[in-house]
């Protein structure tokens, strides 16, 4: 009698299930990409410590081969209501066991990348997003400086008017990952996950006319004071993002990788600290076809303790640096459309370090930028090559400035578009910074992680791009990028012999690829 009870309460639960299903429209989309491509992405080719030893910097393969895909699943009970759960599969080295692209295949680095809900107010205009999901703050010319990224997340928008309209949304980038039993990281007061949360909340009125859109937009934060303290965290580990750089004036605390000649960290008191960020993106398309951008941007990070450094590597000559950083950022796009293709002109200005350790750093903090006017040192193009060293060397901007050209979508080919870009990267961080760091080789350190090589105001690079996509059918496109990256580091200002500081023997980078793209 109990089975025959629970067989029919099993079917019953199917035929409501199987009825209330045929009310929801499931639908897939899908991205693969398969990346090839020769390149040496490094700045230096050698590095020599101080016993003179001497070691190749880039000891990766030349050639590399990888694949990655995104299936994204929506159900849809109406416009009001949705859900939505996205698949990352890669990326994966061909080869590579730690990926599962070894033979046999065993199917690794599977992930989660999206899990939301979409659902509307009934009978408003307010529209809400929950759950782990992409995000960008506001930009304009270039891409955010500030944030770009996915993660758990709840954003609302409604529109006030026709032209009008509001965005909050309150991200929780951290919480629980600080562990008080690791003893590098434990200065025995505070207990596991406590005071470790970052919450960052923002607010942005789009504003959107006839020819004219503009988007005022700020973000505060508040990090607890062992929100910077795990491993992941300080290690530059994160699958994306890294805060231990793009929030404090340390360049990058991983042992043996240079930066700031740190030699002793200082506690805090306080509990949390602010950050606050905001943005001006202007785009004016009312004197068609003349395009024109305009993104204005400024960061802080209030002071969570302060370090010690060491002056040209003299223990006998210690300094004490603030954790404090704050400054700002312009960025411009000018383009003109032509029947064959879109040339332009962009340009940008960051503020730099002012070489005063004491008052903090003044290059413009980020918490996970991706700026994308050039596609080697920035994000442009898929900003995803066959290596994870082909691309984004460089996607803050913070202190550096550059001004550059670009010939955009040409095409003289049916179904075959070209994008050419040379950009010139200078530096606004001041000479007198070098007597701080840890070897003569620090610049190259935040390379590939966000922040970039550390640029003064002797040095420089030429960016040269080189995009071509061939559209073989609706669905699937054929990408060949060449990208090269002339070197004009100042041997001057990084190789004085501040004492045992080392050396290094500087080279242009270079890469070339192809990827091939399938999306439904």
């Amino acid at each position: 009698m109990k089975k025959t009870a629970a067989l029919l309460l099993a079917l019953a639960a199917g035929l409501f299930l199987a009825q209330d299903s045929q009310a929801i429209d499931f639908s897939v989309k899908g991205k693969w990409n398969m990346g090839f491509g020769v390149a040496d992405p490094y700045l230096t080719k050698h590095h020599k410590d101080a016993s003179g030893r001497k070691s190749k910097t880039n000891t990766q393969d030349t050639f590399a081969a990888r694949q990655r895909l995104f299936l994204q699943l929506d159900a849809t009970a109406s416009e009001e209501l949705s859900g939505t759960v996205q698949f990352f599969i890669g990326p994966q080295k061909w080869g590579f066991a730690g990926q599962g692209g070894a033979l046999g295949a065993d199917g690794k680095m599977v992930k989660l990348r999206q899990a939301y809900i979409d659902w509307a107010m009934p009978n408003t205009s307010i529209r809400t997003r929950m759950g782990l999901q992409n995000f960008a703050l506001p930009y304009a010319a270039g891409g955010s400086a500030v944030f770009d990224l996915r993660g758990a997340a709840i954003n609302t928008h409604v529109d006030l008017t026709e032209n009008v309209g509001l965005t909050a949304m309150w991200f929780r980038p951290f919480n629980d990952n600080y562990d008080a039993s690791l003893e590098e990281y434990r200065d025995g007061s505070d207990p596991s996950n406590y005071l470790d949360n970052m919450d960052l909340f923002t607010l942005s009125v789009p504003l959107n006319f006839d020819g004219v859109s503009i988007t005022p937009w700020a973000m505060y934060g508040m990090q607890g004071r062992n929100a910077g303290r795990f491993p992941d965290y300080r290690n530059n580990e994160l699958a994306d993002g890294a805060p231990a750089i793009t929030l404090t004036p340390f360049l990058n605390a991983q042992s043996g990788h240079g930066g700031l000649n740190v030699v002793s960290y200082g506690g805090t008191s306080k509990t949390y600290g602010s950050m606050f960020w905001a943005g001006l993106p202007i785009k004016v398309t009312l004197a068609e076809p003349w395009n024109f951008e305009l993104d204005l941007n400024y960061g802080f990070v209030e002071a969570m303790g302060r370090y010690d450094v060491m002056v040209r590597n003299n223990p006998d000559d210690i300094r004490r640096g603030s954790t404090q950083r704050q400054g700002w950022l312009a960025k411009a796009l000018v383009e003109y459309k032509m029947d064959w293709g879109v040339p332009g002109i962009f340009g940008w200005y960051a503020s730099g370090d002012d070489g005063n350790v004491k008052n903090g750093s003044e290059r413009m903090p980020s918490v996970c930028p991706y700026t994308f006017m050039t596609s080697f040192m920035g994000d442009g193009n898929l900003g995803w090559g066959p290596s994870a060293d082909y691309l984004d060397l460089n996607v803050s901007m913070a202190g550096t400035w550059g001004v550059g050209l670009q010939l955009r979508d040409m095409s003289f080919i049916e179904d075959l578009t070209h994008t050419f870009r040379v950009a010139w990267w200078g530096g606004t961080n001041s000479p007198s910074m070098v007597k701080y760091m840890n070897n003569a080789y620090a610049w190259e350190s935040t390379s590939n992680l966000f922040d970039g090589p550390y640029l003064t105001t002797n040095d420089g690079l030429l960016e040269f791009n080189l995009v071509n996509v061939y559209k073989v059918y609706e669905n699937f496109d054929i990408n060949l990028e060449l990208g090269y990256i002339a070197n004009f580091m100042d041997n001057d200002t990084w190789k004085k012999d501040y004492r045992d500081w080392g050396s290094y023997e500087k080279q242009d980078a270079w890469k070339a690829q192809v990827i091939f793209t399938y999306q439904f």
